[in-house]
């Protein structure tokens, strides 16, 4: 096998596709679009947005791509997948029908009713109906959870404590200054209590491979206080998923979804992400996203014991072999955790063209990898271009705690003015272990 592949995006999770990928033995040619300064030591960078589909078509043509992987969400949620096939050219990820299990959660929390997907208790409100949402508000249990209906980059989750603050809340969502469009729906839901996980699970329409449960950190500050982010760090595996945990996750989640999904006809191919809370009545959904999550990706894929470009290329085809599925259930070995550095500011605004400094230093330093999130260059000066800005992630093959003083250990020498960065990740799990 000689294969050239093309991953989209330009963030972390990408990074991590393209590091992983390069270690596929039949991977002849990888190429990025458009890709960041770290992604180009490893792949060639081409300066095409995400947005523009057309274009990506046509270069995949041109280049003779045997297989395009779709790392954000954006390209999902607007059809690049169907364009794509159209074409005839074999892509990684799902329809935009298949797909709307992200762009729509309250298309998402309907399916799931309608399939028997454990979730949380929930209500979903448009524009028209806001008197029924605020008069809802008023009699619903607190905490309650307010999310805006559309993509909002992972942040569009509101945990309200207080009915002002909900009222609030929901005022701003369907006023447009919260989350934008994303925001003119909303879903109102019970507040779940116990472990969050995520799992990820690569499929073919019918069969899946899960792989390494993770823990996403979304909250900006220690003691998971402050805003929501995209995910300030994460560790893999989690104990708070072991393996009889998971068989239910699988039976109970995973397979009813992609059965689902062909019944209602919108049959699924790609990575399916289930953000899970671990309840004292099991595992319940609270999202699904449609791609591999970011920051987990940069854990979960370094732990990956089989082939990863085999195992989408036969996803994409609609055919996962025998042979591939044992090697990408194969238990997983060693433990991955990733501390994502920030620009000071995020999530909310933040200054750019900042210097990052003592990178260097980790190289050749064995078991460590920093995964470029937003960084950009300026002339021979790597700069941050983003929010996130590095997630640097150790692996090693001890436990969760020599991993987390490797991961600590190179963060100490990584500097830029403003780097922000929690100092718990990975913690509730070397509570339990």
């Amino acid at each position: 096998m000689s294969l050239s592949i093309l991953v989209l995006g330009s963030g972390g999770r990408e990074h991590a596709l393209v590091w992983t990928l390069s270690r596929s033995p039949g991977v002849s040619r990888l190429s990025c679009a458009p890709g960041n300064p770290g992604i180009g030591r490893l792949a060639r960078c081409l300066p095409v947005p995400v947005s523009e589909r057309l274009t990506l078509v046509e270069l995949a043509e041109k280049e003779h791509i045997d297989l395009t992987v779709v790392g954000p969400e954006v390209p999902l949620a607007e059809g690049i997948v169907d364009l794509f096939q159209e074409r005839g050219l074999a892509i990684f990820g799902p329809t935009k029908g298949a797909a709307e299990l992200e762009w729509s959660k309250a298309f998402a929390k309907g399916f799931m009713v309608r399939h028997g997907v454990p979730t949380a208790g929930f209500a979903a409100f448009d524009a028209p109906r806001r008197k029924e949402a605020e008069k809802y508000i008023e009699d619903c249990p607190l905490p309650v959870v307010l999310k805006a209906d559309g993509l909002a980059a992972g942040k569009g989750v509101v945990i309200c404590r207080e009915r002002e603050e909900a009222a609030r809340t929901l005022a701003e969502m369907f006023g447009g200054s919260a989350f934008g469009d994303a925001g003119t729906s909303v879903v109102i839901e019970e507040f779940l209590t116990g472990e969050e996980a995520s799992v990820f699970a690569v499929t073919d329409g019918t069969r899946f491979a899960t792989l390494a449960s993770a823990q996403d950190h979304k909250r900006a500050l220690d003691g998971d206080l402050g805003k929501n982010t995209g995910g300030m760090g994460a560790y893999a595996p989690t104990p708070f998923v072991p393996d009889d945990l998971l068989w239910r996750v699988e039976q109970e989640i995973i397979a009813p979804v992609i059965r689902g999904m062909a019944a209602e006809g919108r049959p699924y191919r790609g990575c399916l992400y289930a953000g899970l809370m671990i309840t004292e009545a099991g595992p319940k959904v609270i999202e699904f996203n449609c791609r591999f999550g970011d920051p987990e990706t940069q854990v979960v894929l370094p732990l990956f014991p089989g082939d990863l470009a085999q195992l989408l290329c036969e996803s994409a085809a609609g055919s996962l072999s025998d042979k591939t599925l044992a090697s990408a259930r194969t238990k997983v070995k060693g433990t991955a955790a990733c501390i994502v550095l920030a620009s000071a500011g995020y999530p909310d605004s933040y200054p750019t063209g900042i210097p990052i400094h003592g990178l260097e230093s980790l190289e050749g330093r064995h078991g460590v990898v920093a995964f470029h999130a937003g960084t950009a260059l300026r002339g021979e000066q790597l700069v941050t271009a983003g929010g996130r800005v590095l997630g640097v992630t150790a692996v090693t093959g001890g436990d969760l705690a020599e991993t987390l003083r490797e991961a600590y250990g190179a963060v100490e020498r990584i500097a830029f003015d403003g780097m922000q960065y929690r100092r718990d990740i990975g913690q509730k799990a070397l509570r339990v272990s």
